[in-house]
């Protein structure tokens, strides 16, 4: 894709799952890669695989401004100012309401909202100064509507959209693009549908084509909107007749575990 070539891209989270995936990709499509991730292992794997490509990493914990500050001036120094940021760093936790702990929730929210905010303070300056440069934000189908046993990452999922909804206004004047990817199941430690592979090629098309908002696979995506616009009574039902389906699973699975005869 051209839209990448000597780009800088920044990414957030990634050195695994997605992450990983689009720094492999975007090394393909002729960008330099700054990777971030607080995984520092993962991240030395991950600079080792792709040595020899315009790769920059750095260390950072997306919830920390300070030591993200930092980070971002490391890797700029290296390839040059961010062009495109990939907020991608995340997180997924249950939180049930039978089991609520407010700790789980805030941690979801510090990850998922405030870390893609903290990203974006840190590289917006720079591309206003600018007037040009593209914020991308890993958004999810759960930021349509609130879903059992996932109550916290929805809420996260939904203040990063309305985040990127007013960002994308305000900032379209000043010749900055703001674009929100809105995936359903991938194949990684938080769901199994997509591939990484096949969802991060259909991201960076959306990217490239400077799609404002982009939800996949389709079918996901008309189901969700349908629950969001039918009556509550009428989505709340069939969100319960899942959610019920996912208990008795769970069920199934301990039983099983409980008459399994020890190893």
């Amino acid at each position: 894709m051209r839209y990448f070539a000597d780009r800088v891209v920044l990414i957030t989270g990634a050195a695994k799952g997605i992450g990983r995936g689009f720094t492999r990709a975007l090394l393909q499509h002729g960008a330099k890669v700054a990777a971030l991730d607080r995984d520092a292992a993962a991240l030395g794997e991950l600079a080792r695989e792709l040595a020899g490509g315009p790769l920059a990493t750095a260390v950072a914990d997306v919830t920390d401004l300070g030591g993200l500050r930092t980070a971002v001036e490391g890797v700029e120094a290296a390839l040059g100012p961010t062009d495109v940021l990939i907020a991608n760093a995340g997180i997924m936790r249950q939180t049930l309401a039978t089991d609520f702990r407010p700790e789980v929730f805030a941690a979801e929210v510090q990850v998922n909202l405030i870390g893609v905010a903290n990203t974006m303070a840190v590289v917006l300056p720079g591309m206003i100064a600018r007037r040009r440069g593209h914020l991308v934000a890993l958004c999810s189908i759960a930021s349509y509507r609130g879903l059992p046993p996932v109550a916290g990452y929805c809420a996260s999922k939904a203040g990063v959209r309305a985040l990127c909804d007013a960002f994308r206004v305000e900032l379209r004047p000043l010749g900055i693009r703001v674009t929100t990817l809105c995936p359903g199941g991938i194949d990684t430690r938080i769901a199994v549908r997509l591939t990484v592979e096949d969802a991060v090629g259909r991201m960076l098309a959306a990217i490239a084509r400077g799609k404002k908002l982009y939800t996949f696979p389709a079918r996901e995506a008309w189901l969700v909107r349908l629950l969001r616009h039918l009556p509550l009574g009428l989505s709340d039902w069939m969100v319960g007749r899942s959610f019920g389906e996912w208990q008795r699973s769970r069920e199934r699975a301990a039983k099983s575990r409980a008459t399994q005869p020890p190893a």
